[in-house]
């Protein structure tokens, strides 16, 4: 199988929020091949991710724009693709669609929407998944699921032949369906969400990323190939000693230490060993899309690009 190139982007952080088309520039500049926001309402003053991503387009010219990752419920499918599809146009064919179930109670509570399961809002992404997709395509999509009704719908497609969906969450089932339907799978290695609601406990084991992996290529099957498999590098640090910094942080958040050598959640080490690293996870795993985010940006952004 050829391996496939090797991505970087970078997700706007909260210390970008002052200026997020500013940080997007940087960002450009430096060589990032894609741009990304997430989507909290209320967070922090956080700007609202559709919009923003309409200023990048105009202020940008070779980078690529997106979302990691929108929540689903908060968004009507039709009127998401269609927003979509406008940013693809005013940014040139750059957009990239990412999606998930959220996970934050406080976005249900401030917006009145109600807070389903965990296992009906990853039903209601999976169909929301397949009828964004037809949309995007420019086809006229009649769809009768659990969760969703369209009926006649249709907008204007997207400038490049498949604009890209990234399909982020966790859970066998939503795995397969995406291998099945996305381009893009994120992974993060996080896991249960915190009594705050908003922070998670992380699952940072080799075997249960090769199990993920397993699922999505299940799901994939012969177009497995096709699928872009991308994780959030949740710490990156530029260090002459890569063994004492991982038994730290092994020791800060119970985990093994050579696991975390392994996975591409982590970055540490001088910058030859973080690029053997990436090159270590594209071999084992097939991971080609790293996206960095803060406090990275503030940090050692010169020195990760």
């Amino acid at each position: 199988m050829k391996q496939k190139n090797v991505r970087f982007g970078y997700q706007l952080s909260i210390d970008d929020d002052a200026d997020p088309v500013g940080a997007a520039v940087r960002a450009e500049e430096l060589g990032f091949d894609l741009v990304s926001i997430s989507d909290h309402v209320g967070a922090g003053g956080a700007p609202s991710p559709m919009p923003t991503l309409g200023a990048i387009a105009q202020a940008t010219e070779r980078i690529r724009i997106g979302t990691l990752v929108l929540n689903n419920d908060m968004r009507n499918p039709v009127q998401l693709a269609w927003e979509t599809t406008a940013l693809d146009r005013l940014s040139g064919g750059r957009m990239e669609l990412g999606i998930g179930v959220g996970h934050t109670p406080q976005e249900w509570e401030a917006t009145g929407i109600q807070m389903t399961s965990g296992l009906v809002r990853k039903e209601r992404l999976c169909e929301s998944v397949e009828v964004i997709r037809r949309l995007l395509d420019g086809e006229l999509v009649d769809f009768t699921g659990e969760h969703l009704q369209v009926s006649g719908a249709q907008i204007n497609g997207s400038v490049q032949d498949r604009l890209p969906i990234l399909v982020g969450g966790n859970g066998e089932r939503l795995l397969r369906h995406a291998g099945a339907h996305a381009d893009i799978i994120g992974l993060q290695g996080l896991g249960k969400t915190k009594s705050d609601g908003h922070k998670h406990s992380v699952r940072w084991t080799t075997g249960w990323l090769t199990e993920q992996v397993d699922q999505v290529r299940m799901g994939a099957a012969e177009r497995f190939e096709s699928v872009e498999l991308g994780a959030l590098v949740q710490i990156v640090e530029i260090t002459d000693d890569r063994e004492r910094r991982l038994d730290e942080w092994a020791e800060r958040i119970n985990a093994d230490a050579k696991d975390l050598a392994a996975l591409p959640y982590l970055m540490i080490g001088t910058v030859d060993e973080i690029a053997e690293h990436v090159q270590e996870c594209r071999s084992r795993w097939g991971i080609t899309y790293f996206t960095v985010r803060d406090p990275v940006f503030s940090a050692v952004i010169d020195a990760f690009a």
